[in-house]
């Protein structure tokens, strides 16, 4: 009975000393443009459309070029965006604005993966803790199939956002 109780407090006294939310920080890689490159030509080409998702469309904001990356019937698995090019297209012009297409990608990328069909790219997402507001670094990823030289499907993390706070 004594060494439970001791171990019990010990393992308290422990893990009340260790910061709640220990992390290693996730790191991006240090030149993503190359990471959307591959060996096999097939790949390579499919790597090219997710990395003009992310920069052009996705960083820079220019929807109006959607077309050239993304097909008409873009079947979108993220709930709050409905699926098709024209409705990606409103949401996305809704809530951005264009600036120029940067030279290099600045989105934080961590790994960029390609098997068949389907690319996945991830990145690394900075947040603030909701408990304490500290920040922390965390993962997010997009994954597209590619048909004809443009994504045709989408898949990604994202989850149906709480409503915002009731006014008074």
């Amino acid at each position: 009975m004594k060494i439970r109780t001791l171990v019990g407090a010990a393992s308290l006294l422990l893990f009340s000393c260790a910061p709640a939310f220990a992390q290693a920080p996730v790191v991006a890689a240090s030149n993503a443009d190359a990471l959307f490159h591959d060996k096999n030509p097939k790949l390579d080409a499919e790597k090219q459309v997710a990395y003009h998702i992310e920069k052009d469309l996705l960083e820079a904001n220019h929807w109006d070029e959607a077309g050239k990356w993304i097909t008409d019937r873009y079947i979108q698995h993220n709930p709050v965006v409905t699926s098709g090019l024209a409705p990606v297209i409103a949401y996305f012009k809704s809530h951005t604005k264009p600036s120029p297409v940067p030279e290099h990608l600045g989105i934080p990328v961590v790994a960029v993966l390609a098997q068949g069909d389907l690319v996945i790219v991830v990145t690394r997402r900075d947040l603030i803790n909701p408990r304490d507001h500290s920040k922390y670094t965390s993962t997010w990823f997009d994954m597209w199939r590619i048909k004809d030289g443009k994504a045709d499907e989408h898949w990604d993390a994202a989850t149906i956002p709480a409503p915002p706070p009731a006014s008074h």
